[in-house]
């Protein structure tokens, strides 16, 4: 599988804009964040994964108004899933290299960057709280990366990396997503283990491995077709999980050849954020959308298509109802973000 065919089918949320804009209900009407913010609160900062003027998608560091954007990175094929380290010192992300998808790390400001792994697709970075080793997803050829992939866990400062989860038991199923709690000491990620894709959540070498968010089988049973979970995220106090969960896309009318708008919607309307706890319970659902990540003060974004927008829309919740974080320019595609941590502002001022 090639890189762009690769990336297509793990960021389905992002691939079919266009098509959820026609065949999905209404979103939630809301306010750029700015707004609402205290005009003597210093807004936090961003690294964002969007479109250049060629098409080709490429890092920004902005604000969370969208206002003092530079860019990072000047790819000649694309830069995306960026993920910030703890300390706010260094930023990996995956670059597209030939055919390949290379993970790379560079400083915060984009320089001295430099590739870990050139070989093969490598997907989903995000670090250990030491801010030296990270994890990601090293998918097999496939249709779809999450159906058959292992997590590995790399030194950035050595080189040296190894397969996370070594029990042949664990390393029967794919495993992919990671996610590394604030800690260091769990990992929650994406598994078959059980039959569909689910969230999981286990200590960092793979032992305790258990499913942590159930699905109600009922629109399971409605639409006859597997309800998944994927791409979770901690809170900052590692309390709480968010994931996407819904009936993949793969199942929609342009891949199974059989034209059926009405399964269409109903498919599209299964596309939630939803958050759980630690401990498997005080499951809620955030709202419409894929690709949730949270603030330093702990609430929860997401992300869907816009059609005025041209593109995705990034909101967040607050305690007064959701906000927009306009990091997408209009008209351009993008390739997730991550946030940079308070630290970071400290140490540049």
């Amino acid at each position: 599988m090639d890189a762009k065919r690769c990336v297509f089918f793990l960021m389905s949320g992002l691939a079919l804009f266009a098509l959820a804009c026609s065949a999905s209900a209404e979103y939630p009407q809301t306010t750029p964040a700015s707004i609402e913010a205290n005009s003597e609160a210093r807004l936090r900062e961003v690294v964002v994964s969007h479109t250049d003027d060629n098409g080709i998608l490429q890092l920004y560091r902005m604000n969370e108004d969208g206002s003092n954007s530079r860019q990072l990175t000047h790819s000649q094929l694309g830069c995306r899933m960026p993920a910030c380290s703890p300390d706010g010192k260094r930023l990996a992300y995956v670059q597209q290299v030939g055919h390949g998808l290379s993970l790379w790390v560079s400083d915060l400001d984009g320089k001295n960057a430099r590739a870990l792994i050139n070989r093969g697709n490598n997907l989903l970075p995000s670090w250990v709280p030491d801010s030296k080793h990270v994890v990601w997803m090293k998918p097999k050829p496939g249709k779809d990366p999450s159906h058959d992939s292992q997590i590995h866990l790399m030194n950035t400062e050595t080189g040296e990396s190894r397969r996370l989860f070594t029990d042949p038991e664990q390393i029967k199923f794919s495993n992919s997503m990671p996610s590394v709690s604030p800690r260091g000491d769990k990992i929650a990620f994406v598994s078959n283990r059980s039959g569909p894709m689910r969230i999981w959540m286990s200590d960092l070498d793979g032992g305790n491995a258990r499913a942590i968010s159930t699905v109600t089988r009922d629109l399971e049973e409605t639409l006859q077709l597997p309800v998944e979970q994927k791409v979770p995220a901690w809170s900052p106090d590692g309390q709480w999980i968010a994931h996407w969960e819904g009936v993949e896309m793969t199942h929609l009318s342009q891949f199974t050849g059989k034209q059926d708008h009405e399964r269409d919607r109903q498919i599209t309307q299964t596309w939630h954020v939803w958050i759980v706890g630690n401990d498997g319970k005080n499951k809620r659902k955030v709202g419409r959308g894929d690709d949730p990540t949270w603030s330093p003060d702990g609430f929860v974004t997401r992300a869907f298509p816009d059609p005025e927008r041209g593109g995705p829309k990034v909101v967040i919740e607050t305690n007064s109802g959701n906000k927009e974080l306009p990091i997408v320019p209009h008209k351009k595609n993008w390739g997730r973000f991550t946030w940079v941590p308070q630290n970071a502002r400290h140490q540049a001022d």
